[in-house]
């Protein structure tokens, strides 16, 4: 990946390698845009390389950007992906250390980083770093459970547009990813009456929710979920589970998930002319956020994702658009209009 050359076509504000040996922190940080304001840094703790951690904070700062934007709420987008320490040792004490040594990182920032949580971050883990900043958001807010049913609710808006009814039943979905909104949107999916069938790369965690949920659901390979014929597919994974390559295995009419950033802008080109339907992450896996920084209800932010997704669908039928085409272009124009007003967030 050449670094700068991504920077500068996603339009960064700044991207920051930050480090702290006694703690083992080692993360990127990444700031998109601050012109609404501070910009909200969904932060990942998991293994990976250094080039996918700092990819993924690209990609992830983007998304909240517009996911903020799209959602009316006055936040910019960032991103913070931490690598686990080396020694391996996040439990106790030393897990309470590295969230100090972030939270003292992001205290210098004066006030332009707000930390939440993402995959692999509790609202414990939040609270540590809020010993040391005040710039957290979202501590008391059960993050996941209120993503998966503003998701559910997206769905079921994507749906009345493009599957011709909104009701679940007999709806044929193919989830990819377990975790902890994952496996909350199935739950909702199979309430109503859906068929499923689901993968995760930790093939036990499929099965222990087929497990749970019973009748109505297939376990298959992450490697084979693209080629299941579906209606939905939903990518509930870390980020670019639908590779480029994949997209000609996909046999769904709409791909609508929690996961950010899911595609590629590629992928979404290809996608596009496949004559799939693509909610984009941004707009359809906000209530999370929109509750944390409103202090919504999980039926009102899942409500406003519902609108939000029904009136993108709406416009998107009307002018001949895809959807995530003419999400994209209604938050890059607030962004415009209020940064016309505001510009850049200048800190405390």
């Amino acid at each position: 990946m050449l670094m700068f050359e991504e920077i500068q076509a996603r339009g960064h504000e700044s991207v920051t390698l930050l480090h702290h040996a006694p703690s083992g922190l080692r993360a990127v940080l990444a700031v998109h845009s601050t012109v609404l304001g501070p910009a909200i840094a969904g932060c990942r703790l998991m293994p990976c390389t250094e080039e996918r951690a700092v990819r993924d904070a690209l990609a992830l700062s983007e998304s909240v950007t517009l996911k903020a934007a799209l959602a009316g709420l006055n936040y910019g987008g960032g991103a913070c992906v931490m690598l686990p320490p080396e020694g391996g040792d996040i439990d106790g004490h030393a897990r309470e250390a590295l969230f100090r040594a972030l939270g003292r990182q992001i205290r210098y920032r004066g006030g332009r980083v707000i930390l939440t949580e993402d995959v692999g971050v509790t609202g414990r883990d939040i609270a540590f770093a809020a010993q040391e900043t005040d710039s957290t958001m979202g501590m008391h807010t059960d993050t996941p459970t209120v993503t998966a049913y503003g998701v559910y609710r997206g769905i079921k808006a994507a749906a009345r547009a493009y599957l011709g009814g909104e009701s679940m039943r007999g709806v044929r979905v193919a989830l990819l990813g377990a975790g902890a909104v994952g496996r909350t949107l199935a739950q909702h999916l199979h309430r109503e009456g859906a068929r499923l069938t689901v993968a995760d790369l930790m093939s036990e965690r499929a099965q222990a929710l087929a497990d749970d949920l019973g009748e109505r659901v297939t376990v298959v390979s992450a490697a084979d979920i693209f080629d299941v014929p579906c209606d939905v597919f939903a990518p509930c994974a870390f980020g670019h589970s639908i590779k480029s390559a994949d997209v000609p295995r996909l046999q769904c009419r709409v791909i609508a998930g929690s996961e950010h950033h899911p595609l590629s802008h590629n992928g979404e080109t290809l996608v596009r002319e496949a004559g799939i339907t693509y909610i984009p992450d941004f707009a359809i896996n906000s209530a999370g956020l929109m509750s944390a920084a409103q202090n919504l209800s999980i039926e009102t932010a899942a409500e406003r994702v519902y609108e939000s997704v029904a009136q993108i669908c709406a416009t998107a039928q009307k002018y001949e658009k895809p959807p995530h085409v003419v999400a994209r272009k209604l938050a890059l124009r607030r962004i415009e209009l209020i940064g016309s007003i505001s510009g850049q967030y200048a800190g405390q």
